[in-house]
């Protein structure tokens, strides 16, 4: 079976992305360092510095983001997961589930109030070592998973729901390598849901996807979110509570 008739059938779509989606907006990955080395003054000064230039902050929505917020208004999408922390889904116009939080917001570590990336920047460029939470002078922090933090309990739980409840996930950009988001593969397929896996290299679960494509995603998603819609029968998932 291609990936073409699988997205032909299917009506209730999970997709679950990752890095390779932002690629060809010129985003690399965007990593947090841990919360030990965040508590360091002088890593915190470094790290703002070098976030001043980084490419994420005028990156625009490519056809691969752009193609599945059509799939979302088509009204076919049951979810959008995604591993990236850039806010390039939501900038497209997806719902984006972020499992790793955004860059997009920064957030006190000390009385949790939070302000935009953008005012934070500017507290840098504007002489300031690292900006300062300007209600109680604590130290701010991107609204992003740190290395080694768990994700957000209900963040997951959503993400576990979507994995149950859809006809398909299509997996997009990522290789699967990084937990918990890998394990909501399995979740799915054990749950009925056929797997399309669009990325350029091979993944731990290729060997149980019932079509592998591999292409840029911005060129394959286009590709895939065109092909028309077909009759099929009832969407049944563990989701679904005719299926109880």
């Amino acid at each position: 079976m291609s990936a073409r008739d699988v997205m032909a059938t299917a009506r209730r779509i999970t997709a679950l992305t990752g890095a390779g989606v932002s690629a060809a907006s010129g985003v690399d990955r965007f990593t947090l360092p841990s919360p030990d080395h965040l508590a360091s003054a002088v890593v915190r000064r470094e790290l703002w510095r070098s976030w001043l230039d980084d490419p994420m902050w005028t990156a625009e929505p490519n056809a691969a983001h752009r193609a599945l917020a059509r799939l979302e208004r088509a009204g076919r999408v049951r979810a959008l997961l995604t591993q990236n922390v850039d806010g390039l889904h939501r900038r497209a116009g997806s719902t984006a589930v972020e499992l790793h939080g955004s860059v997009a917001r920064v957030v006190c570590v000390d009385c949790g109030a939070g302000a935009s990336v953008e005012w934070a920047l500017a507290e840098v460029r504007g002489g300031a070592d690292e900006p300062r939470c300007p209600l109680c002078g604590g130290v701010v922090r991107p609204a992003a998973v740190a290395f080694g933090e768990p994700l957000a309990e209900e963040v997951l739980r959503a993400a576990r729901a979507a994995a149950l409840d859809c006809d398909v996930l299509l997996v997009a950009g990522t290789s699967l390598a990084v937990e918990p988001a890998a394990s909501l593969v399995g979740l799915a397929v054990r749950a009925g849901a056929a797997l399309v896996v669009c990325n350029l290299g091979p993944t731990p679960y290729d060997g149980v996807a019932a079509a592998v494509v591999r292409e840029p995603v911005e060129r394959s998603l286009p590709e895939l979110v065109a092909v028309p819609v077909v009759a099929s029968g009832p969407v049944r998932t563990w989701g679904d509570p005719s299926t109880w």
